[in-house]
């Protein structure tokens, strides 16, 4: 299991790899929302998303040939350059309906793309069969031991940054697909910031953590596709995320389309950043939350196709 030496370690490996993104803030943003928000800029890491820093740190600590990994575009783009970097090749399974944007930058960085359907194929047995003929790696996306690290390396800086801010007690809103960075910022949190608590934020329809966590055990989605989220869309929390998510965060956040869609149009207006749909559920969740203080949202990615943003913009 994910712990704190190991998130530390991953720190270490990704010194002088992963940018050190910043916590930002707009007065603007907190006149919209009523109160003080913070927003941890993920997306403008290394290929776009939070998810090069778990793909860093597992190939760094695996040392494998060769990797292959599922994705919808973010953990895809994290490790085709990771690979690329290290001088390893990368087979990258892709949703058929991932944005172009991303399955045209996985493919830019030296990945060799493979597209399935995700309503009538199984990713997990196409990457383990995929794995096995080719002699591969799998890195999965989530529920992965050293991916998990990975992303808990955004906790630790979140833990930094809002003691620098003055901000030691509140709530993080994260975006949350199998909880690979849930789970990982919430040990970051519960380690070096304990009065900063997690809160899993999800799109209407795929909302299987928010339900897991209301019904204490895990629960499924029904739909595969469906969101605009693309980001966060899978059907259930990992068998290693689960524990630590039901152990350490507070209630699900369960966000529309359209207010994540107005969540990337006000980052864009006040914290000039771009967010895609799937980063952009925390910050949505943060400027409704009820109740006093202080908000972390967490822009866990900025890939999105030019359309989206006009659809955003235009909204």
């Amino acid at each position: 299991m994910t712990d704190l030496a190991m998130i530390e370690a991953a720190a270490g490996r990704l010194a002088g790899h992963a940018r050190r993104t910043p916590l930002l803030s707009s007065p603007l943003l907190d006149e919209v929302a009523g109160r003080r928000v913070y927003v941890k800029a993920e997306c403008l890491q290394r290929t776009g998303s939070f998810k090069f820093r778990g793909a860093w740190n597992a190939i760094s600590a695996l040392e494998p040939a060769g990797v292959i990994a599922f994705s919808s575009g973010n953990h895809a783009q994290g490790v085709a350059l990771s690979a690329r970097l290290k001088g390893i090749a990368a087979v990258i399974i892709m949703p058929s309906d991932a944005p172009a944007i991303k399955i045209n930058n996985t493919s830019a960085l030296g990945a060799e793309v493979v597209l399935y359907d995700r309503e009538n194929e199984d990713r997990d047995e196409i990457g383990a069969r995929l794995s096995v003929e080719r002699g591969l790696t799998l890195i999965k996306p989530f529920d992965m031991a050293e991916v998990i690290a990975g992303q808990g390396t955004c906790g630790l800086e979140i833990a930094e940054q809002a003691a620098e801010a003055g901000v030691t007690e509140g709530r993080v809103f994260v975006p949350c697909g199998g909880g690979g960075l849930t789970s990982g910022v919430a040990l970051a949190l519960e380690a070096k910031a304990p009065g900063l608590r997690v809160h899993p934020c999800e799109p209407e329809g795929f909302d299987d953590v928010a339900r897991s966590l209301a019904a204490g055990e895990l629960q499924r989605n029904a739909a595969l596709s469906g969101s605009i989220c693309d980001a966060i869309v899978t059907p259930q929390a990992g068998e290693m995320t689960w524990p630590v998510i039901k152990r350490l965060c507070g209630a699900g956040q369960v966000v529309s389309d359209a207010a994540a869609l107005k969540a990337l149009a006000l980052a864009h207006d006040h914290l000039k950043i771009v967010i895609e749909p799937g980063g952009a559920v925390a910050l949505a969740a943060a400027l409704a939350c009820e109740g006093d203080g202080p908000v972390i949202a967490v822009a866990s990615g900025g890939n999105l196709d030019r359309a989206m943003m006009v659809r955003a913009l235009d909204a």
